[in-house]
């Protein structure tokens, strides 16, 4: 049962319109608003299937992903990326921790400026996931 919706802000419904987070009891949902019938999904269930988009794409990468984070953080040492690079491949562990204490503002705030999006169904399935994009000069 998810506490938080991790994407609240960056998920919208087949027809562009943002999707509302709420509350139930002590679990998240998502509502899409279907010509004024209003859908209530489980927000653990979307954020699992754009969480494990995410991890697809690291899943045997760890070594290039882990020497760029390292490069970027400015300490491509063999320690970091050896730390960095077991992160990765134990990010089924380190998810169960983002679920229980959610994503900041800040950072989705920040994942929306930089163009994250995510449509999803009335059914909760996400159809489209756009990623930031980088500039050609990057």
């Amino acid at each position: 049962m998810a506490i938080h919706a991790l994407f609240s802000g960056l998920i919208s419904d087949e027809n562009d319109q943002v999707v509302e987070t709420e509350q139930v009891g002590s679990e998240m949902f998502y509502v899409v608003n279907d010509a004024g019938f209003r859908h209530y999904i489980s927000s653990e269930d979307v954020d699992r299937q754009v969480l494990k988009t995410f991890t697809d794409q690291i899943e045997g990468n760890e070594d290039f992903l882990s020497e760029q984070a390292a490069s970027m953080l400015g300490q491509d040492d063999i320690f970091t990326v050896a730390i960095l690079k077991n992160q990765m491949q134990n990010i089924d562990q380190n998810l169960e921790s983002i679920f229980k204490t959610g994503i900041p503002e800040e950072v989705r705030s920040y994942l929306g400026m930089m163009g994250l999006s995510i449509k999803i169904n009335y059914h909760g399935e996400v159809t489209e996931i756009n990623y930031p994009s980088r500039g050609d000069d990057e």
